[in-house]
C-alpha cells in the first residue's frame, strides 16, 4: 500500500511539473518564495499577533486557507500560461514572465511580513522588487 501511495505521489508531482513546464530554477524560486511567504505570514499572526488579515491580528485558519488558495491559483495560472506559451511557440517567454511577476510579488509580501516582525532590510530591496513588478507588468 505504501508503494502505491508513493507511486501515486510521484506520478502526480511529475505530471504537475510537466504541466508547469518543468521544475526548473525559476519555478523552484517561486515555490520557495511561496513557502517562505506563507511561513512568515503564519509567524506574523501566531507569534507577533500583528497580521493585517484579521481584526485581532491573530492566526486565523480562514485567512491561512485563503492564502493557500491564492498560491494554488497562482500556480494554476502559471500552468495555463505555460500551456499557452507552448501553444504559441514563444520558447517560454510568457511562462517565465508570469513566474517572475509572481516571484517578485511573493518577495514583496515577504518583506512586508518581515517589516511587521520588526526585521530591518534595505529600502532599495523593496524598491527594486517593485520596479521589477512594474517593468514585468508593462510587458
Amino acid at each position: 500500500m505504501q508503494k502505491l501511495i508513493a507511486g501515486l505521489k510521484l506520478a502526480f508531482s511529475s505530471f504537475a511539473a510537466y504541466l508547469l513546464g518543468g521544475f526548473d530554477t525559476m519555478l523552484q524560486m517561486l515555490c520557495i518564495a511561496m513557502l517562505v511567504d506563507f511561513f512568515c505570514g503564519v509567524m506574523v499572526a501566531l507569534v507577533f499577533r500583528s497580521s493585517p488579515k484579521t481584526e485581532e491580528g491573530a492566526l486565523s485558519s480562514k485567512a491561512a486557507l485563503k492564502g493557500l488558495i491564492r498560491k494554488v491559483c497562482q500556480l494554476l495560472l502559471v500552468m495555463v500560461i505555460t500551456r499557452l506559451s507552448i501553444t504559441i511557440g514563444d520558447q517560454g517567454f510568457c511562462r517565465n514572465t508570469a513566474i517572475i511577476f509572481f516571484t517578485a510579488n511573493e518577495c514583496i509580501s515577504i518583506l512586508e511580513n518581515m517589516g511587521l516582525m520588526g526585521v530591518k532590510y534595505p529600502a532599495w530591496l523593496q524598491q527594486g522588487l517593485e520596479l521589477l513588478l512594474k517593468k514585468n507588468d508593462s510587458k
